[in-house]
Order: structure tokens, then C-alpha cells, then sequence
């Protein structure tokens, strides 16, 4: 799971991103490119690309969509950002502070899931939360893994001036946590089960104690979306269709997550036991009602607080509520002159509708 951020990368993207950037211009087109990173829930772009369910649903639609893969995600976010790509693989946080904090409308069009047990806290010879207090935590700075820490301080009454924040990579994590001074960690599968395998480690929080606040979607502009509607159907009618193979258990689905687990680097069995602790929204109707739900906007409040607090809600951002986030129900929370980020299910309720 690539969904992190080191403190320098995110700093770079989303404290010198200009307000006035805006994505490609949007117009009437044929042709689309959408980008995707490594990580269990959207390993599905991949195989819609290599199986040819991706042309299939475009072909309907006299277009043409691309799905390619990059290996860094913030790279692959600060490219949509900058107009390369016409959609984007990422978390609700990561799309707040980079695109939309930096001023490119934002529509997340597929709300494919949100972690269940996926990323955890996990202490060295310490069995309760609590224990946290006073050691230093080895985490990736400002990505999910933070947001996690947290919001897991805050049901033990403690906050982060009670530990000390050591920034990790990803892929030093398990090295790191092998040493004798390394004795906390928050990190993500398939990271965390490996380090829970330890004798000595117990995983003490994990994100099903905040569930639906690590969020998984592909973002789209805004722009570009209304203004080519197919382009919004195409995605999200061959995601639907994979949706309901790989959730089966026939033949046609064991197939298809086997290759969307080698191509993450493991094999079938670990693959499903990542999905067994994300929250997948297999049919259109659970995206629908989630991204209705009232939990949502409270969620967005969350971390947009969390963002400014660590100053990387756009620049100069002199509140949390910098950046407007608007919301099925036509509520906003934020700037109402400045909304950036949208959640519109209208897509995922044709595919539900049987419309599309």
C-alpha cells in the first residue's frame, strides 16, 4: 500500500502548487488518461487496463481511456495535479491537500473503499495504546499513517507532544522496526502484518477503530468530467463489471485477483487477506450510500483540521476551512467561495440504476 507521504514530497506538491493551477483546459475529447499507484484497492485499475474491460466499456462510448500505473504515488498525484492525467487513484486526505488545496477542482467519481484494519499502531513488548506515551513512533511524516496516529491519541487523551514522531519510509519500515531502538510503528499492510508476525509486536490500534476515514477513490476534474460525461460512465462501468468478478468466487474471480495479487507481489491468499480488512464497496449502491452518508462531512472535517494543523492545507491556508468541500446533500463544508473537492455520486447511481 504506496499511499504515503514524505514529508518533503508533500510539502514540495502542496505548499507550491499555485491557487491559479487548473488541470489541462477542459473541452469536448476523445481520448483519456487516468493514473494509478500499488495498493490493494486499486489494484483493479491494473487488471481493467490488461484484460481489456477498460476498451470495452470505452469502446461503448466512442472513447478512448488509459490506465496507467506509476510506482510513486505522490508522483502520480502531482501529475493529475498538473494536468497530465484526467483522473488519479487517491485517499480523500491526499486529494484535499494536494489538487484541491492547490486549486484543481476535484470530483471524486469512484469511491472504491475505505480501510478496515489495513493500516495499524503496532508497539515492541507493550500490549495497550496507552503504552505510546513517551516513546518515539516511526511512521511515514504527514501521510495516512499520521492521520491514523492521530486519531488513535485522541481515545487514549493523549496527543503527539506525549511521543516523538520519527519519519520512516515506507521502505525502511520493517528494517527499522528490527532494531532495538525502533520499539513503535504505524504503517499499512502489507507492511503491518509482517511486522505483527513478530514475537514481540502486538498491534494495538487499527484503522477499523476510525472506519470510513481512510478513504480510497479515483479522483477526476471536475472540468473535464462535465464536460464529457462519457468519460465518467466509461470508468465507471468497467469498475462495476470487475467489481462484481472479483468479489465471486467462480472461476472468472479467483482469476482475476490472482493477477491483481502478483501483481502487487503476492500471491492470492495474501491478496484476499487484504481485502478482508478493506471495506470494498462492491456494488454501486454501498458507494452511494456511503458517500451520502452523514458520517462523511464530519469525516472531511476531520482531516482538513488535521491538515491545517500540520500546515499543509494549500498555501497560506488561514483556517481548516480553507478549501470547500461540497457533499451529495448540496451542504459544503469550508469555503463556499473556494470549493474544490467534490463528492458526487450521480455516476455511481447509474451504475446502481442499471443506467449507464
Amino acid at each position: 500500500m504506496l499511499k504515503s507521504i514524505a514529508k518533503a514530497s508533500l510539502l514540495a506538491a502542496a505548499l507550491t502548487l499555485p491557487l491559479s493551477l487548473t488541470s489541462a483546459r477542459a473541452e469536448e475529447k476523445t481520448d483519456f488518461k487516468v493514473c494509478w499507484s500499488i495498493y490493494v484497492g486499486w489494484m483493479p485499475w491494473g487488471y481493467l487496463q490488461d484484460s481489456g474491460l477498460m476498451k470495452k466499456w470505452a469502446d461503448k462510448y466512442d472513447i478512448s481511456v488509459e490506465i496507467v500505473q506509476i510506482n510513486d504515488y505522490v508522483e502520480s498525484i502531482n501529475q493529475y495535479t498538473a494536468g497530465e492525467y484526467d483522473g488519479c487513484s487517491m485517499t480523500n486526505m491526499d486529494a484535499l491537500s494536494i489538487p484541491a488545496g492547490g486549486g484543481v477542482d476535484t470530483t471524486a467519481l469512484i469511491v472504491g473503499d475505505y480501510s478496515n484494519g489495513n493500516d495499524g499502531i503496532i508497539l515492541k513488548d507493550k500490549t495497550e495504546l496507552a503504552d505510546i506515551k513517551g516513546q518515539s513512533v516511526n511512521l511515514v511524516e504527514l501521510s495516512v499513517s499520521h492521520y491514523l496516529l492521530a486519531r488513535a491519541l485522541d481515545t487514549v487523551g493523549l496527543s503527539e507532544q506525549d511521543l516523538t514522531v520519527v519519519n520512516t519510509s515506507d521502505a525502511d519500515m520493517i528494517a527499522a522496526y528490527q532494531t532495538p531502538d525502533v520499539t513503535a510503528v504505524v504503517t499499512w499492510n502489507p507492511l503491518l502484518s509482517e511486522i505483527e508476525a513478530e514475537a514481540n509486536a502486538t498491534k494495538v490500534f487499527d484503522s477499523s477503530g476510525i472506519p470510513g476515514e481512510i478513504i480510497d477513490i479515483m479522483m477526476v476534474n471536475t472540468e473535464t468530467l462535465a464536460d464529457n460525461p462519457a468519460f465518467g460512465k466509461a470508468l465507471v462501468g468497467a469498475w462495476y463489471e470487475l467489481m462484481g468478478i472479483m468479489s465471486s468466487d467462480s472461476d472468472e474471480g479467483i482469476a482475476a485477483r490472482t493477477a491483481m495479487a502478483e501483481a502487487s507481489g503476492t500471491d492470492l491468499a495474501g491478496y484476499d487477506a487484504q481485502l478482508a480488512t478493506t471495506k470494498m464497496f462492491y456494488t454501486p449502491a454501498e458507494a452511494v450510500a456511503f458517500t451520502k452518508s452523514a458520517e462523511l462531512p464530519e469525516t472531511m472535517k476531520f482531516v482538513a483540521e488535521f491538515l491545517f494543523d500540520k500546515g499543509i492545507l494549500g498555501e497560506g491556508a488561514p483556517s481548516p476551512e480553507f478549501v470547500g468541500v461540497s457533499f451529495p446533500d448540496g451542504s459544503i463544508y469550508g469555503d463556499t467561495g473556494n470549493v474544490k473537492l467534490k463528492f458526487d455520486p450521480s455516476f455511481m447511481a447509474m451504475a446502481a440504476e442499471g443506467t449507464l
